[in-house]
């Protein structure tokens, strides 16, 4: 065997070059590993950050919101442990010291002025002071009843002179005696007499009354306070008479004001006195009515207007001037009356061509204005009760005959307790 064949059968070892480059693939996949993981816990960690964030943030807010708490206890602490305000009434006012006097055990005080409200007290003024050395903390406006203060009207009737069919005598006479010495008191002055104080409108029921009272209260520019005689009967000694002083204290307070007492003889009946405390809260009630209406006290710019169907119930005092200078007799309608109402009423109603309001006005003999009001209304319920469109002059007669049959029934009906 040559030499040359021992060298070809000798294994050929890789070379150096060879080896290196596969340990430095193998690195290098190493590497890419370590990599992806240390990305992948990198990716964790800013999401357990985040929510790491998110939950400091909820536990900031709630934290805060304890502090918010505590603060509103604290502070609810603090007004439930202050001393307690005494009222009081101011009697006299001096150049350094102001005399007081306490509610509900009546004791007066004398104590020094507050710089804060030097200036500004004045006997019969209401003020709060503190229970240690009744010091004035604060001024505080005079009471007034609830029940008063729901009495003045807020939304206007939307009921106006027109509206009121067969009256113009009576509402020529309400308007000089109720709105002209509101809106023109120089014509009275001119003149040189005093403005009439108060109406009295008396009359059967349902000849308008109280409509004629709706359209004062849209028409005048004026403050409006309505009430009925019974709201002024009280259950308790006193409260009856301390609502009417009140209403009329806060109609000064509002003047120029309207004082509409619908019903009156609820209240302003003659005396008498049968031996109960009822009896007796009456008339202390409606003694307190006539000290208002016409006392030592003005009344301002207040008139007053009443309504009632038996004037002869009324105490002779309420009904003299001075009180109520004028008492208006509301009448039934006569023909031309009852022809002016049934056209107000009837004016929105789709009528047929063989409506003959003057007969209709002829054949109501007796109706008021509330009658015939029901009469149209009668009229058409009779329509809708058959589904036309348009009243007839039958529906009309058809609502005449119950009307009137309903009037003779209510004539006719005996109270069952009568002879009981």
């Amino acid at each position: 065997m040559s030499e040359n064949d021992l060298v070809s059968n000798v294994p050929l070892e890789p070379s150096n070059k060879e080896h290196s480059s596969e340990k430095q693939k193998i690195e290098n996949e190493e590497l890419l590993l370590k990599v992806k993981i240390l990305t992948e816990e990198l990716s964790a960690s800013k999401i357990e950050n985040g929510e790491l964030k998110a939950n400091v943030l909820k536990m900031t807010q709630i934290v805060e919101d304890h502090r918010w708490e505590v603060r509103r206890l604290k502070n609810q602490v603090e007004e439930l442990t202050k001393a307690p305000f005494f009222i009081a009434t101011v009697m006299e006012v001096f150049d350094e010291e102001v005399l007081i006097k306490l509610h509900g055990n009546n004791q007066e005080i004398l104590t020094h002025k507050s710089p804060d409200f030097k200036d500004d007290l004045e006997p019969g003024m209401r003020v709060a002071v503190n229970g240690a050395a009744y010091v004035i903390m604060t001024t505080i406006s005079q009471s007034t009843d609830v029940r008063a203060q729901v009495m003045e009207l807020i939304q206007s009737p939307n009921v106006n002179y027109d509206m009121v069919g067969g009256l113009s005598d009576v509402i020529l006479e309400v308007i000089e005696t109720v709105e002209l010495p509101l809106t023109h008191p120089e014509l009275f002055e001119q003149i040189g007499i005093e403005p009439p104080s108060g109406v009295l409108l008396y009359g059967s029921p349902g000849t308008g009354k109280t409509l004629i009272a709706k359209a004062v209260a849209t028409q005048a520019n004026a403050t409006f306070i309505r009430m009925s005689g019974s709201d002024l009967v009280q259950k308790f000694v006193g409260e009856g008479a301390r609502l009417v002083k009140d209403i009329f204290a806060m109609a000064r307070s509002k003047a120029p004001a309207i004082l509409f007492i619908d019903e009156i003889d609820a209240v302003g009946g003659t005396r008498t006195f049968d031996g109960t405390s009822g009896s007796a809260e009456v008339n202390r009630t409606m003694l307190q009515l006539l000290a208002e209406m016409d006392g030592f006290d003005g009344r301002g710019d207040v008139k007053i207007m009443a309504a009632t169907n038996r004037k002869d119930l009324l105490d002779p005092a309420l009904l003299r001037p001075g009180r109520f200078d004028r008492a208006i007799e509301v009448p039934m309608p006569d023909e031309k009356a009852r022809l002016e109402i049934l056209q107000i009423h009837t004016r929105k109603m789709n009528l047929g061509q063989d409506v003959d309001l003057e007969k209709l006005a002829k054949n109501t003999t007796g109706f008021s204005g509330a009658d015939l009001n029901a009469v149209s209304r009668e009229a058409g319920i009779f329509v809708l009760r058959r589904r036309g469109t348009v009243v007839q002059m039958q529906d009309l007669l058809d609502a005449v005959k119950k009307v009137k049959r309903g009037e003779e029934n209510n004539k006719n009906t005996v109270p069952s307790n009568m002879f009981m």
